[in-house]
Protein backbone atom coordinates (compact mmCIF):
# COMPACT_ATOMS: atom_id res chain seq x y z
CA UNK A 1 0.00 0.00 0.00
CA UNK A 2 1.32 3.46 -0.87
CA UNK A 3 1.00 6.19 1.26
CA UNK A 4 1.07 9.52 1.26
CA UNK A 5 4.10 11.60 1.78
CA UNK A 6 4.55 13.43 5.52
CA UNK A 7 6.70 15.79 5.94
CA UNK A 8 7.99 17.33 9.66
CA UNK A 9 10.79 18.81 11.06
CA UNK A 10 13.54 16.52 13.49
CA UNK A 11 14.64 18.08 16.98
CA UNK A 12 17.67 19.44 15.35
CA UNK A 13 16.06 21.73 12.81
CA UNK A 14 16.38 19.81 9.64
CA UNK A 15 13.16 18.61 7.74
CA UNK A 16 12.49 15.12 7.17
CA UNK A 17 9.84 12.73 5.20
CA UNK A 18 8.37 9.74 5.66
CA UNK A 19 7.02 8.13 2.28
CA UNK A 20 6.74 5.06 0.59
CA UNK A 21 9.33 3.25 -0.95
CA UNK A 22 10.60 4.40 -4.82
CA UNK A 23 12.13 2.65 -7.32
CA UNK A 24 15.08 5.11 -7.01
CA UNK A 25 15.73 4.72 -3.61
CA UNK A 26 17.13 1.01 -4.39
CA UNK A 27 20.79 1.93 -4.01
CA UNK A 28 20.22 4.29 -0.71
CA UNK A 29 17.60 1.45 0.55
CA UNK A 30 20.70 -1.36 0.39
CA UNK A 31 22.88 1.57 1.63
CA UNK A 32 20.94 1.66 4.61
CA UNK A 33 20.19 -1.62 5.41
CA UNK A 34 23.92 -2.38 5.24
CA UNK A 35 24.80 0.93 7.69
CA UNK A 36 22.18 -0.41 10.11
CA UNK A 37 23.13 -3.60 10.28
CA UNK A 38 26.81 -2.97 10.99
CA UNK A 39 25.73 -0.68 13.49
CA UNK A 40 23.74 -2.35 16.19
CA UNK A 41 23.01 -6.05 17.00
CA UNK A 42 20.09 -5.81 17.54
CA UNK A 43 18.22 -6.17 14.07
CA UNK A 44 18.01 -9.74 12.71
CA UNK A 45 19.97 -9.47 9.71
CA UNK A 46 23.90 -9.21 9.79
CA UNK A 47 26.15 -6.96 7.53
CA UNK A 48 26.95 -10.39 5.61
CA UNK A 49 23.60 -10.93 4.95
CA UNK A 50 23.12 -7.60 3.00
CA UNK A 51 25.94 -8.26 0.33
CA UNK A 52 23.10 -10.41 -1.52
CA UNK A 53 20.25 -7.39 -2.09
CA UNK A 54 20.77 -6.03 -5.86
CA UNK A 55 19.23 -3.33 -7.13
CA UNK A 56 16.87 -5.33 -9.03
CA UNK A 57 15.48 -7.45 -5.99
CA UNK A 58 15.13 -3.83 -4.39
CA UNK A 59 12.88 -3.10 -7.29
CA UNK A 60 10.99 -6.47 -7.02
CA UNK A 61 10.62 -6.20 -3.19
CA UNK A 62 9.37 -2.02 -3.60
CA UNK A 63 6.80 -2.91 -6.12
CA UNK A 64 5.65 -6.07 -3.69
CA UNK A 65 5.15 -3.72 -0.73
CA UNK A 66 3.49 -0.49 -2.55
CA UNK A 67 0.62 -2.96 -3.93
CA UNK A 68 0.20 -5.20 -1.03
CA UNK A 69 -3.18 -4.76 0.23
CA UNK A 70 -2.12 -5.96 3.60
CA UNK A 71 0.92 -3.65 4.15
CA UNK A 72 2.18 -0.53 4.25
CA UNK A 73 6.27 0.66 4.63
CA UNK A 74 7.44 4.05 4.77
CA UNK A 75 11.19 5.10 4.24
CA UNK A 76 12.26 7.95 6.04
CA UNK A 77 14.59 10.40 4.08
CA UNK A 78 16.69 13.50 5.41
CA UNK A 79 18.92 15.62 2.97
CA UNK A 80 18.47 13.50 -0.15
CA UNK A 81 19.43 10.01 1.85
CA UNK A 82 17.37 7.09 3.67
CA UNK A 83 18.17 7.00 7.09
CA UNK A 84 15.25 4.81 8.48
CA UNK A 85 12.20 2.56 7.65
CA UNK A 86 9.19 0.67 9.10
CA UNK A 87 6.53 -1.58 8.47
CA UNK A 88 3.29 -2.58 9.26
CA UNK A 89 1.66 -5.85 7.97
CA UNK A 90 -1.91 -7.79 8.88
CA UNK A 91 -2.59 -10.74 7.98
CA UNK A 92 -5.70 -11.70 6.06
CA UNK A 93 -6.61 -14.51 7.83
CA UNK A 94 -9.95 -14.14 9.94
CA UNK A 95 -8.60 -15.43 12.58
CA UNK A 96 -5.74 -13.43 13.01
CA UNK A 97 -6.39 -10.00 11.20
CA UNK A 98 -7.34 -8.01 14.13
CA UNK A 99 -2.76 -8.36 14.62
CA UNK A 100 -0.69 -5.92 12.81
CA UNK A 101 2.77 -6.95 13.06
CA UNK A 102 5.74 -3.50 13.59
CA UNK A 103 9.23 -3.30 12.34
CA UNK A 104 11.29 -0.27 12.60
CA UNK A 105 15.01 0.73 12.34
CA UNK A 106 17.40 3.74 12.05
CA UNK A 107 20.72 4.50 11.04
CA UNK A 108 22.21 5.35 14.74
CA UNK A 109 23.01 9.17 13.47
CA UNK A 110 19.50 9.74 13.23
CA UNK A 111 18.28 8.24 16.93
CA UNK A 112 17.07 10.70 19.16
CA UNK A 113 15.88 13.14 16.60
CA UNK A 114 12.21 12.31 16.44
CA UNK A 115 11.90 9.93 13.24
CA UNK A 116 11.16 6.64 15.51
CA UNK A 117 8.10 8.45 16.95
CA UNK A 118 7.11 9.73 13.54
CA UNK A 119 7.30 6.14 12.53
CA UNK A 120 4.92 4.70 15.11
CA UNK A 121 2.34 7.87 14.81
CA UNK A 122 1.89 7.45 11.01
CA UNK A 123 1.86 3.13 11.76
CA UNK A 124 -1.11 3.59 14.27
CA UNK A 125 -2.32 5.80 11.61
CA UNK A 126 -2.73 3.26 9.22
CA UNK A 127 -3.89 0.52 11.40
CA UNK A 128 -6.74 3.01 12.67
CA UNK A 129 -7.55 3.23 9.10
CA UNK A 130 -8.18 -0.70 8.97
CA UNK A 131 -11.29 -1.59 11.41
CA UNK A 132 -10.14 -4.98 11.35
CA UNK A 133 -6.81 -4.29 13.43
CA UNK A 134 -7.37 -4.02 17.33
CA UNK A 135 -3.86 -4.29 18.41
CA UNK A 136 0.01 -3.68 16.89
CA UNK A 137 2.63 -5.73 18.26
CA UNK A 138 6.17 -6.14 17.86
CA UNK A 139 9.52 -7.93 19.31
CA UNK A 140 12.60 -6.22 20.93
CA UNK A 141 16.08 -8.57 21.65
CA UNK A 142 17.30 -8.45 25.69
CA UNK A 143 19.55 -5.71 25.96
CA UNK A 144 18.19 -3.28 23.32
CA UNK A 145 16.88 -0.57 26.02
CA UNK A 146 16.58 2.26 23.44
CA UNK A 147 14.14 0.47 21.67
CA UNK A 148 12.37 -0.74 24.58
CA UNK A 149 11.96 3.03 26.36
CA UNK A 150 10.69 4.23 22.65
CA UNK A 151 8.29 1.28 22.47
CA UNK A 152 7.00 2.11 25.98
CA UNK A 153 6.85 5.92 25.39
CA UNK A 154 4.61 4.54 22.51
CA UNK A 155 2.30 2.54 24.74
CA UNK A 156 3.64 -0.95 23.74
CA UNK A 157 3.78 -3.46 26.69
CA UNK A 158 5.64 -6.47 27.51
CA UNK A 159 3.15 -9.72 26.78
CA UNK A 160 5.77 -12.67 26.67
CA UNK A 161 9.00 -13.19 26.24
CA UNK A 162 11.07 -16.48 23.88
CA UNK A 163 13.93 -17.30 25.73
CA UNK A 164 17.01 -17.77 24.37
CA UNK A 165 15.48 -17.02 20.67
CA UNK A 166 18.28 -14.84 19.50
CA UNK A 167 21.74 -15.72 18.60
CA UNK A 168 23.98 -13.23 18.60
CA UNK A 169 27.06 -13.35 16.45
CA UNK A 170 29.48 -14.09 18.98
CA UNK A 171 27.37 -17.27 20.11
CA UNK A 172 25.56 -15.71 23.09
CA UNK A 173 22.32 -15.88 23.40
CA UNK A 174 19.49 -13.26 24.07
CA UNK A 175 15.89 -13.68 24.71
CA UNK A 176 13.53 -11.88 22.30
CA UNK A 177 10.32 -9.87 24.16
CA UNK A 178 6.91 -9.33 22.72
CA UNK A 179 5.03 -6.33 23.29
CA UNK A 180 1.77 -5.23 22.49
CA UNK A 181 0.06 -2.13 22.06
CA UNK A 182 -4.27 -2.26 21.41
CA UNK A 183 -5.23 0.65 19.93
CA UNK A 184 -9.42 -0.43 19.78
Amino acid sequence: MKVKDIGFILKDGRRATLRSPRHEDAEGLIEYLRVSAEETEFLLRTPEECVKYTVEGEYKFIDSMNDADNMATLVCEVDGRIVGNCQITWPKHAKTKHRADIGIALISEFWGLGIGSAMFREMEKIAMANENIIQMELEFIEGNTRARALYEKMGFRITGMRPDAIRMRDGSLRNEYTMIKKIR
